[in-house]
């Protein structure tokens, strides 16, 4: 199994980018055969604005810009993918959103019939969402925060293009209350992943 996973957070030495390296270290940890490769969005310089090349793309009259066409190509050699990032606002970093705004694109993501029907062309990337959070799962769940988050990301985005959400998981710091904490979940994640292989 090749495992990509996507990290969005500006600061290499954040809590965030640690737990997408236990997560890497937990499907590692499962086998030699787990490749894995991590993806560090804003240390690669991903340009998330979706331009007048995305727009041509979407309707289909050019192809997708070339930095799209790497990053689907990357996907395209991929056997699952994994999210790592903060909730910003409930939801995720305007980096990764962008990232996913250029990248699942019309024709590749998806696309739709004459009979303007959405055809689902995702089905065989599992995704894992893996959300960090300041505030207790209590609070999420007292405002609604949970069915918000679930209805953009699982169901808006990988549902409407047949990726199956595997994981869906927020590592709440003051529920787990430390970082190593932290850490340790996500070092299952990683683990539960590669048995899903």
């Amino acid at each position: 199994m090749h495992t990509l996973i996507v990290v969005s957070h500006p600061l290499e030495n954040s809590l965030t980018h640690s737990v997408a390296n236990a997560i890497a270290e937990g499907i590692a940890g499962a086998g030699p055969q787990n490749t894995l490769e991590i993806a560090d969005l804003t240390r690669e310089g991903f340009n998330p604005i979706f331009n007048a090349a995305d727009m041509a793309a979407f309707q289909l009259t050019a192809p997708v810009p070339d930095d799209v066409a790497a990053e689907q190509a990357r996907l395209d050699g991929a056997d699952a993918l994994v999210l790592v990032f903060p909730i910003y606002w409930w939801t995720m970093p305007g980096l990764l959103k962008g990232w996913i705004d250029r990248v699942f694109s019309n024709g590749w993501a998806y696309e739709e019939s004459a009979e303007g029907r959405v055809i689902k062309k995702l089905g065989h990337l599992p995704v894992h969402l893996v959300g960090l959070g300041a505030a207790t799962q209590k609070t999420y769940q007292k405002h609604g925060f949970f069915d918000a988050y679930n209805t953009q990301i699982a169901k808006g985005i990988f549902d409407y293009c047949g990726a199956p959400v595997m994981t869906n998981a927020t590592l709440m710091l003051p529920d787990l209350g430390t970082p190593e904490a932290c850490l340790q979940a996500a070092r299952e994640i990683g683990q539960r992943i590669a048995a899903q292989a």
